[in-house]
C-alpha cells in the first residue's frame, strides 16, 4: 500500500474516530513526561555536582538544564512507546469501528494493555539510544539515531495494531514479510516524533496509521513463517 495513501487514511480517521481531544490528552501527556524528566535530573545533577564558586555551579546548572532538554527531544520518539501505551486500545478501538466495523475485536478496549511490555521495550530502547550519543562526537549520531528509532518504532507500532488481532508471534512474522512497509512507516514516525509540535501528537498518528497498514496488508491472513524476531 502505498505512503500517501495511508497518510490520507490517516488524517480521515483522525477525525472520523474523534480522536481529538485523546489526542490533546496525549500531548498533555507527552509535554508532562519530558519536563518532569528534565526537571527531576536538573535537581539530581544539581546536588551532584558542586562548586565552590556560585556563580560555576548555577552556570553547570543552566549548561546540564540545556543538554537534557536537548537530550529529551532527540528521546522522544522513544518516549512515544510508553505514551502510546496509554491510548493504544482505545484509539484501536476507535478506528475499527468506523473504518473496519466487520473486524473490530470483541470486549471492552483496555486502558494500558501491555504496560509491562510497554516500560521494558522503552528502557531497552532508551539503553540502545544512550549507546550510539558517542558517534554524535564523529557527526553520524542523528543519523545512527534516526536508523535505529525508525527500526525500533516501526516495528513495535505494527506489533501492536497487529498483534491486537493476531497475537504478538503472528504478528512478528506479518510484519517480517511486510519489512520494508513497517520499516518505511517506521522511519516517518521517527520524523514525525523530531517535529516540534506535532510531535506531541505523534503517539496517535502513529497507532492510527499501523491500523491502516496492517487492514489493508493483502497477506495479512499468512502466518506460517518461523516465530523469530524482525
Amino acid at each position: 500500500m502505498a505512503l500517501m495513501s495511508l497518510l490520507k487514511k490517516t488524517l480521515h480517521s483522525i477525525t472520523r474516530a474523534r480522536l481529538l481531544v485523546l489526542m490533546l490528552l496525549c500531548a498533555g501527556l507527552a509535554l508532562v513526561l519530558v519536563v518532569v524528566t528534565v526537571i527531576g535530573f536538573t535537581w539530581l545533577a544539581a546536588h551532584v555536582i558542586t562548586f565552590e564558586q556560585g556563580w560555576l555551579d548555577t552556570l553547570m546548572n543552566w549548561m546540564v538544564g540545556v543538554v537534557l532538554g536537548a537530550g529529551g527531544w532527540f528521546m522522544l520518539p522513544v518516549l512515544v512507546i510508553l505514551i502510546a501505551g496509554a491510548f493504544q486500545d482505545v484509539t484501536i478501538h476507535r478506528v475499527e469501528s468506523v473504518e473496519y466495523p466487520d473486524e473490530v475485536r470483541q470486549g471492552e478496549p483496555r486502558f494500558w494493555p501491555d504496560v509491562v511490555h510497554d516500560i521494558r521495550f522503552t528502557l531497552k530502547a532508551l539503553v540502545l539510544n544512550i549507546s550510539i550519543l558517542p558517534f554524535y562526537f564523529i557527526g553520524i549520531g542523528f543519523l545512527l539515531t534516526i536508523l535505529l528509532n525508525s527500526y525500533l518504532l516501526g516495528r513495535e507500532f505494527f506489533e501492536s495494531a497487529a498483534g491486537y488481532h493476531l497475537g504478538k508471534a503472528e504478528a512478528q512474522q506479518l510484519g517480517r514479510r511486510n519489512r520494508k512497509m513497517v520499516y518505511g512507516s517506521g522511519l516517518l514516525i521517527t520524523l514525525v516524533s523530531l517535529v516540534p509540535v506535532l510531535n506531541l501528537f505523534a503517539p496517535i498518528i502513529a497507532i492510527v496509521w499501523m491500523v491502516h497498514l496492517y487492514h489493508n496488508l493483502p497477506e495479512r491472513a499468512k502466518t506460517s513463517l518461523p516465530s523469530s524476531g524482525l
